[in-house]
């Protein structure tokens, strides 16, 4: 059984998953995460690659409408992830706990847009929303103050 930070780990690996498909941080969480999944085992690195591949495809069929797969998929690795945790010995365990974190936090840094560029526009009406590096702006085209 995981205490609940090898839990919202797992969550997390699920979500950067999801997340890194598509990007540049991508190809280095694939090949990371195959490696750590395959524990030194190549037949099973490269079944984990064939996942990987999988997720990524199915992700970018499923385009910007593809709430419920980027759901079910982020699930998915997440189960993975937790069904890797518990097999593993304490020593092993904190290991690829570290691991874990590590890639997940260098996919987050990979994955964010550089100085200045945006990652949603949003137009509602007479409003347009624009976020990204951590700001968001918005603008109304109409006569309010």
């Amino acid at each position: 059984m995981l205490d609940e930070a090898m839990v919202a780990l797992a969550a997390s690996a699920g979500s950067g998953v999801v997340q890194a498909a598509g990007t540049d941080a991508w190809l280095a969480l694939r090949n990371r995460l195959a490696r750590l999944f395959g524990r030194g085992d190549r037949r099973q690195e490269t079944v984990q690659l064939e996942r990987l591949d999988r997720t990524e495809a199915e992700l970018t069929a499923a385009g910007q409408d593809g709430d419920e797969q980027r759901t079910r998929l982020g699930a998915a690795w997440r189960t993975r992830t937790e069904d890797l945790l518990e097999q593993l010995e304490p020593e092993e365990r904190a290991v690829a706990v570290a691991e874990l974190r590590a890639l997940l936090d260098e996919a987050a840094q990979a994955a964010r847009p550089a100085a200045g560029g945006f990652t949603r526009n949003v137009f509602h009406g007479p409003t347009a929303v624009q976020s990204g590096d951590g700001n968001v702006q918005v603008n109304r085209f109409d006569a309010r103050p």
